[in-house]
């Protein structure tokens, strides 16, 4: 599986259409935001396209609250015209979407040669993080996840959102232990009654075989990742491939093209000790037939949630937050980087001097980007 890269707060937009991009606000208050706003604390991720910082607000509105700041290289966006559609679609769905298990967009402004968004900080870190110290989540465990996950797939799903990029490094954790599902660069809008899109993009060992035979698809593509990604929680396929051990997940092969094949074509097995109910939910949502894939109905999320591997669930306590999680990170402060990778949290934070700054034939519709005004609560 693609587990490399920048880990939490992901900057790759390996996929990608004008960059235009409406004056509209999140931002609504008189404050203007510019990188000085910031105090640079540490590094939590790393691109080809730029870097994602934990910092400190050190004027206005939110002082000294820490935030994540997700820093683009406009030099590098601009060149391709599906990485500037993916961007401006991350930035106008953030701004749309507000969901107890969706990461919060705070503001978002430009420079000459740099875009910044400012999200929330998620110190519980990255949800793939916490499945390879564990190597393997009992039942229980996966179920409270995925519940959550299935939540905020239900909420795009009404503003008419396909996510397409369903995946563990994608899912991170507050400080309570809550999902928050973050990078929404491969997001497609306007997906509602029955529309479907054609595009190729997402993880290969996540993706739907209808998006790998290039057909069109719709949000049964979200049911289809959810299922993968139950796989990985309930046999430890993920820290099973890092360790280089035999178990590897369902649809992983030696290279790309054997993985696609393993997806289209094969059987793939359940272990044993898996009880009933997750042994059908898993059957379910793997079905390479999208039409018959539960959750592809009328129903949708719902069908999905109405499955007895989620008997046990209180929905509305769910959504309220109310439900206690498996997993409760240990944290000694608002800045603790502690559920971070070191390889990144140990280096120095060092924006780097914003000196590319383009001409307005480069960056049409770049103005729109800015969002500046507390929606923080």
């Amino acid at each position: 599986m693609d587990h490399g890269g920048v880990g939490p707060y992901q900057l790759g937009m390996e996929h990608g259409g004008k960059f235009e991009i409406s004056e509209t606000s999140v931002n609504r208050g008189p404050e203007k935001i510019r990188p000085e706003c910031f105090e640079l604390l540490r590094v939590l991720g790393k691109g080809g396209y730029g870097m994602v910082f934990q910092v400190r607000k050190v004027t206005g509105a939110n002082t000294v609250k820490i935030f994540a700041m997700k820093v683009l290289k406009k030099a590098m966006i601009v060149r391709n015209a599906k990485d500037t559609a993916h961007t401006k679609a991350e930035r106008n769905i953030l701004e749309e979407v507000k969901h107890p298990f969706i990461v919060d967009l705070i503001y978002a402004f430009q420079t000459g040669g740099k875009l910044y968004l400012i999200l929330e900080y998620l110190s519980g870190g990255g949800l793939f993080m916490q499945l390879e110290r564990e190597g393997i989540f009992m039942e229980d465990t996966a179920c409270f996840y995925l519940a959550e996950i299935s939540m905020a797939l239900g909420h795009l799903h009404q503003k008419g959102i396909i996510y397409r990029d369903l995946k563990p490094e994608n899912i991170m954790l507050n400080h309570q232990g809550h999902v928050k599902l973050t990078d929404f660069g491969l997001c497609k809008e306007s997906i509602h009654d029955g529309r479907v899109t054609h595009t190729f993009c997402g993880t290969i060992e996540y993706m739907a075989p209808e998006i790998l035979m290039r057909s069109v698809h719709n949000r049964a593509v979200h049911w289809w990742s959810l299922g993968a990604l139950m796989y990985d929680m309930l046999t430890g396929a993920v820290g099973a491939q890092l360790k280089a051990a035999c178990v590897m997940p369902p649809f992983t092969g030696e290279n790309r093209k054997k993985t696609i094949d393993k997806i289209l074509k094969c059987k793939f097995n359940l272990p044993p000790y898996l009880t009933q109910e997750a042994r059908g939910l898993l059957k379910k949502l793997l079905k390479r037939n999208a039409a018959s894939r539960l959750g592809a109905g009328p129903g949708d999320t719902g069908e999905v949630q109405a499955h007895p591997f989620f008997r046990h669930i209180n929905w509305e306590e769910l959504l309220a937050r109310k439900v206690k999680p498996p997993f409760k990170p240990l944290l000694q402060s608002e800045e603790d980087v502690s559920q971070f990778d070191s390889k990144f949290t140990s280096q120095t934070p060092v924006d780097s001097p914003d000196d590319s700054t383009l001409s307005e034939k480069c960056q049409p519709g770049l103005s729109g980007f800015y969002i500046c005004g507390s929606i923080c609560t």
